[in-house]
C-alpha cells in the first residue's frame, strides 16, 4: 500500500463543468487559491473544449491568467483534440491532460471521432508537448465500463495502455467514467496496466455514481496507485454520460486516507471549509459527507503533512 499519495483536485474543471451554473472566472480562481491554500499542488483547473458544448469552461484562458505562479503548483488544462491543445498552450498550463475513451461509441459521442483518432491525436499533442518543455498526461475514460457499450473487457485496457504509453506520458489515469467500478474490478485491471506498462506512474479517477468510489480508491492504493483524482465537495461528474454524477469527494477521500496512515499533505480542516465556502456560492449543500459530519476526533487537526 502506497505510503504517500498525492490529491489531485479536479473540483475547478470536472467538478463546476457538470454543475447547472456557470460560475464567474473569479469564484473559479478563488476555488483553486483555496486548494492551494490546503496544500493541494496538483489541480486541474479547465477544459479547452469548445465553449458551446461546455460553456461552464468557456473563460479557461481568463482563469489561467490569474492563477498564482510562485507555488509550485501544476496546474492541468483538458484537452480533447489539436485545437484544445493550443489553446492551452497559449493559455500557459503546466501540463496537457489528454482523454482517450475506451470504447468507440463514448469516444465517438465524448470527442466526435473514434478511439484510434484519439490516440492519433494524443501522438501529436505528447510530442508537441515535450518540444515545448510541457509535461502531458492521458486518460483512459470509461475504463470500468461503459454506459453505451456495457463492460470493458480488461484486454482492451491494457492494449490502450500500451499503445498510449508510448508517448511516455507523466501519468496514466484510469478513470471510472461512470461509477460503475467495484475493488476487486479495481485490484485486477491496475495490476494488468501495472504489468504491462511498470514505467507509467498510474492515476486513478473515480466517480461515485453508485456510491463505490471511496472503496475503489482503497483499492487503488492498496494496489501501489500514488495519485488519485477528488473533488472538493464531490461535485460534478460527467456531462457526457447519462446520470454519472458526483466525483468522490476531496474532503471524504483525505479523511480515509489520513485515518488509514496514508501521507496526503492536505490540511483537511481547510477543505472542509472550502466546501460550505463552495456550498454558498452553489447555493446548495455539497455531496460530501465530512462536511456534515465534521472530523474525528473533533479536537484533532486532520493533516497528514
Amino acid at each position: 500500500m502506497a505510503a504517500k499519495v498525492e490529491i489531485v483536485e479536479v473540483g475547478p474543471r470536472d467538478g463546476l463543468q457538470s454543475e447547472p451554473e456557470i460560475m464567474p472566472a473569479a469564484v473559479k480562481v478563488e476555488f483553486i487559491k483555496r486548494s492551494l491554500a490546503a496544500g493541494i499542488r496538483h489541480l486541474e483547473v479547465a477544459s479547452f473544449v469548445h465553449p458551446k458544448l461546455v460553456p461552464q469552461m468557456a473563460d479557461a484562458e481568463e482563469v489561467l491568467a490569474a492563477l498564482p505562479r510562485d507555488l509550485g503548483a501544476v496546474y492541468i488544462g483538458l484537452i480533447l483534440n489539436w485545437k484544445g491543445f493550443e489553446r492551452a498552450l497559449a493559455a500557459g498550463v503546466d501540463e496537457v491532460g489528454m482523454a482517450v475513451v475506451a470504447s468507440n461509441t463514448f469516444n465517438q459521442r465524448n470527442q466526435g471521432v473514434d478511439t484510434e483518432v484519439s490516440i492519433g491525436v494524443w501522438e501529436k499533442v505528447a510530442a508537441a508537448a515535450e518540444r515545448e518543455g510541457l509535461r502531458s498526461s492521458v486518460t483512459i475514460g470509461a475504463a470500468f465500463g461503459c454506459p453505451f457499450e456495457g463492460e470493458v473487457p480488461v484486454a482492451r485496457v491494457v492494449e490502450l495502455a500500451k499503445r498510449l504509453a508510448e508517448a511516455n506520458p507523466a501519468q496514466l489515469a484510469l478513470a471510472d467514467t461512470i461509477g460503475v467500478g467495484v475493488p476487486d474490478q479495481v485490484t485486477e485491471l491496475i495490476g494488468a496496466v501495472q504489468e504491462a506498462v511498470p514505467h507509467i506512474p498510474l492515476r486513478c479517477h473515480f466517480h461515485n455514481t453508485r456510491n463505490t468510489g471511496l472503496a475503489n480508491a482503497q483499492a487503488a492504493v492498496k494496489a501501489g496507485v500514488a495519485s488519485l483524482d477528488a473533488s472538493t465537495g464531490g461535485i460534478g461528474g460527467c456531462p457526457f454520460a447519462p446520470a454519472a454524477t458526483g466525483n468522490i469527494p476531496t474532503d471524504d477521500l483525505v479523511y480515509m486516507l489520513n485515518r488509514s496512515g496514508v501521507e496526503t499533505g492536505v490540511d483537511l480542516e481547510k477543505v472542509i471549509e472550502n466546501s460550505h465556502w463552495l456550498a454558498e456560492q452553489l447555493g446548495r449543500t455539497v455531496p460530501a459527507m465530512l462536511p456534515k459530519a465534521g472530523m474525528f476526533p473533533e479536537n484533532v487537526v486532520q493533516s497528514a503533512a
